[in-house]
């Protein structure tokens, strides 16, 4: 009899418990969060944070899904499919001015990503000589529909050049044969082709010409946010603290990545190093980490409206500082 209650008594002990760890996962609310490629440096700090249970204490099951392009996230996050996102500011910004619900929380790239790569044995020696000539890249490329705004700031006709189109992964593959005499890539994957054209490489980063809109950030679905705003507060403030520990710090993060995205820690480190560049601004390092300044805000807007046709809108309603720590900073020495 006593051997039977013991029994019953860690029989019910252990239901208990179950039932406890149920009620703790069951009060977790899914996030569905797509990127706006394949894990990258950059995603690092979301990803270290999710294995440290940083958005599980936080009452946040993560879920993270591959991206295709920026311009696929802003989509799906637009349509509600997904509740958060990834994408490249300006593409966010146009996907806005075609009727996609969005609205950008946090900025990651706060400097843009857009350079211009050619081999200076073709004859290129500016991005001046681009006149004339072939660039290769895929049909929905940031930079490629951005043209308009950049020929301006390049000062050239936007007509000057000739598009061609080339897959994401064929850019490097197309330029090193000749097929194309140029092509555009984001800062992130500059170690690529320093690592294969090295001396004949010739480059320009669109920044230092002053074409500098905010780069990747997070956007939501407005409709969500409206109705979410205490769980959007929670993950901007995790994802936060995860990208200002990761700078202090990055080999966890680093490590952390290249095992969910089976990369090369090697690859991992040097595309982190680029991103850390796009990240420090003075936006970053004396407003918070992820801030958006009204001011350059106006004018990524005003970039846009010049090379697409959208509908116009108050850029004010399409981003919001409101749930960021402004306490917490890019630091300016980082590992």
């Amino acid at each position: 009899m006593k051997v039977y209650l013991k029994s019953a008594l860690v029989a019910v002990a252990w239901t208990a418990a179950a039932g406890l760890a149920a009620g703790q996962a069951s009060a977790a609310e899914k996030i569905n969060f797509v990127l706006n490629w394949v894990p990258g440096g950059d995603h690092s700090p979301i990803y270290w944070a999710r294995e440290q249970g940083w958005y599980t204490d936080a009452g946040i099951d993560l879920v993270i899904e591959h991206g295709t392009g920026s311009g696929a996230s802003a989509k799906k996050v637009g349509v509600g499919r997904n509740e958060l996102g990834i994408a490249d500011l300006p593409t966010m910004l146009q996907a806005r001015g075609k009727g996609a619900d969005l609205v950008a929380v946090f900025n990651i790239y706060a400097n843009s990503p857009y350079g211009i790569y050619w081999k200076k044995s073709s004859g290129i020696k500016t991005f001046e000589d681009l006149k004339g000539r072939t660039i290769g890249n895929p049909p929905f490329d940031a930079a490629r529909q951005m043209w308009p705004a950049i020929a301006k700031v390049l000062k050239l006709e936007p007509g000057s050049v000739k598009f061609v189109n080339v897959k994401p992964n064929a850019k490097v593959a197309a330029m090193e044969s000749g097929s194309i005499d140029a092509t555009t890539n984001f800062y992130n994957v500059h170690y690529i082709y320093q690592r294969i054209f090295g001396d004949d490489m010739g480059f320009v980063a669109l920044r230092d010409l002053g074409f500098n809109p905010y780069g990747n950030s997070i956007i939501a679905n407005g409709a969500w946010l409206k109705a979410n705003p205490e769980l959007a507060k929670k993950f901007v403030s995790v994802t936060q603290r995860a990208y200002a520990t990761c700078a202090k710090d990055s080999k966890p993060c680093i490590e952390t990545l290249a095992k969910a995205g089976s990369q090369k820690v090697e690859d991992v480190t040097n595309n982190w190093r680029l991103v850390v560049e796009l990240m420090t601004h003075k936006t970053s390092t004396e407003k918070a980490l992820g801030f958006f300044d009204p001011g350059r805000m106006d004018h990524d807007y005003d970039a846009v409206k010049t090379s697409f046709d959208i509908e116009a809108y108050d850029v004010k309603s399409a981003y919001t500082n409101e749930f960021l720590d402004m306490s917490i900073k890019m630091p300016t020495a980082t590992n």
